[in-house]
């Protein structure tokens, strides 16, 4: 049975995360402070963390950042990270914290479970729903347009 431990402060998070991943299969814990991540995975470790972007005074790159320093020193095994970002910008700081995989709220239930597996069974969820459309420039004419999608 699958351990997820859920860290933000916004109630509306915790309780969609937990209610689409929870079930007799999986055990959900949730925290609401960036603080208490640290703590939680040391008193009992999980098989994955998701961890909001935006959460209190110790925000969601700084907890990714600690737990990864941790792992580095021996002092905490592996755990992947699945970051919940607010926009697409912020792409930049969930790569920079090294974790495995982000999702760009408002949070879908299909996402959410597809980026959970991905991370469970050993792999990466770069979510691409916001990615910006490639545009195209016709050499010829000038004219811009975009990638036909």
């Amino acid at each position: 049975m699958p351990r997820v431990l859920v860290a933000s402060d916004a109630e509306w998070v915790r309780n969609e995360v937990t209610s689409v991943l929870s079930g007799p299969d999986t055990e959900i814990e949730t925290v609401t402070s960036g603080q208490a991540v640290l703590p939680a995975v040391q008193d009992d470790p999980p098989d994955l963390i998701i961890v909001d972007l935006q959460i209190g005074n110790m925000g969601g790159m700084a907890v990714a950042l600690e737990l990864r320093l941790e792992e580095g020193a021996d002092r905490l095994d592996p755990t992947p990270i699945l970051m919940l970002l607010d926009r697409r910008a912020d792409v930049f700081l969930a790569r920079r914290s090294m974790v495995e995989g982000w999702l760009l709220k408002p949070l879908d239930p299909i996402r959410l479970r597809r980026a959970t597996r991905a991370l469970l069974d050993g792999g990466i969820y770069h979510d691409e729903t916001y990615r910006p459309e490639p545009v195209m420039v016709d050499a010829a004419s000038g004219n811009v347009e975009g990638s036909g999608k």
